[in-house]
């Protein structure tokens, strides 16, 4: 009879750290969740300023209609982008194309100086902060779940009840990844 409530006592224990492992991957995926919508908030700020930023270089720079399409059409495809994954391309690109009005800026003193295109820059640069520190939070709280679901025992777990790991949001582009040349 003892031997049956040792039994039953490890059943109960098994039973009970399987409820306490789902309970805790579950929570861990909802924080990755929550993280990403985080990101997503921060890229629909950028993607809403975009428009503002195009008029206000074409008034200053009207000829120059391939770089304010290529910005238009990288706007339409980043918000148009769905997985990680296929966001970090988009954005990629985003910010590139960004990067050519900040070069017409530099062609254009009058555009540089114009108070609408420095409070756009600046909200943009505002924005690109959040961007970076939401895509840290993302970045954080992945780490943690990957790591959740692929160490024992959790992995006992994570595996039958279809928790899979997710992708980072990493840098796609080349000249961000690359150590900035100073020179005196």
């Amino acid at each position: 009879m003892t031997a049956m409530y040792v039994v039953i006592g490890v059943l109960v224990l098994v039973a009970l750290w399987a409820v306490l492992a789902y309970n805790a991957l579950v929570s861990t995926r909802n924080k990755v969740d929550e993280a990403w919508s985080g990101v997503d908030v921060q890229l629909k700020r950028r993607h809403d300023l975009v428009p503002n930023l195009v008029e206000t270089v074409k008034g200053y720079a009207a000829h120059e209609r391939s770089t304010l399409e290529a910005v238009t059409e990288a706007r339409g495809a980043a918000e148009a982008a769905g997985e990680p994954h296929a966001v970090e391309r988009a954005e990629a690109r985003l910010t590139s194309a960004l990067g050519a009005v900040n070069a017409l800026a530099e062609a254009y003193p009058e555009l540089r100086a114009s108070e609408n295109f420095q409070r756009l820059q600046a909200e943009l640069a505002e924005i690109e902060d959040e961007i970076q520190a939401s895509r840290r939070i993302y970045n954080a709280n992945v780490q943690a779940y990957n790591t959740r679901i692929q160490v024992f025992p959790t992995l006992l777990i994570a595996g039958p009840m279809s928790f899979s790991p997710r992708e980072f949001f990493e840098i796609e582009v080349a000249a961000e990844r690359a150590v900035p040349q100073v020179a005196f």
